[in-house]
């Protein structure tokens, strides 16, 4: 049955709820799905993908979960397809994901920032998928244990340890990178 609120609003078509979750939710589609196939192409197309089956199943929609966690797990199931189906080579992520905040320091801190950026990076995706999607999601996503673990139907205790995991292979990569943060 067609929900008309979602999430503290009143819609009356499947139509107005799909913008308002493209709207919502959008950007984090495509960058989850960025993280997954390192290419904004393809990510973009997934991200399609995610909007159409969304829309598609809305009527089936339960309200057992929030539409952040199904658009969540549609995502990553659609991207976990992508990446069986298809061989993926490296991309340029110099312009993806900036942690750093954009400060009034000069031109060649911003470059070693820039730089290092990109290094982190790189690090992340270099993770096995089973780390780099419980780092992706806690750090950038900015994620509860208990909202992945409805994401991903992995048990608590697993991310827990996935993330300490994750963070302890990533500071390994990143000691062996030298950074001057």
């Amino acid at each position: 049955m067609l929900a008309d609120h979602v999430e503290g609003r009143h819609f009356t078509n499947k139509d107005d709820i799909l913008i308002y979750l493209m709207n919502e939710y959008g950007t984090m589609v495509k960058r989850l799905a960025f993280s997954y196939v390192k290419d904004k192409s393809l990510a973009e197309d997934i991200a399609q993908e995610v909007f159409i089956a969304a829309y598609k199943n809305l009527d089936s929609f339960k309200g057992e979960s929030s539409y952040k966690t199904w658009i969540y797990r549609i995502t990553m199931n659609r991207s976990k397809d992508m990446v069986k189906s298809k061989a993926f080579r490296m991309v340029s992520l110099s312009h993806i994901m900036n942690p750093f905040k954009k400060s009034s320091t000069s031109t060649e801190v911003e470059v070693i920032r820039k730089e290092n950026n990109n290094k982190v990076v790189e690090c992340i995706f270099s993770l096995p998928v089973k780390y780099r999607e419980i780092i992706y999601l806690f750090y950038y996503e900015d994620l509860k244990i208990h909202e992945i673990h409805q994401i991903t139907t992995i048990n608590t205790e697993t991310i827990k340890s996935r993330l300490r995991r994750g963070k302890q292979l990533l500071k390994n990569k990143l000691s062996a990178e030298d950074l001057q943060i």
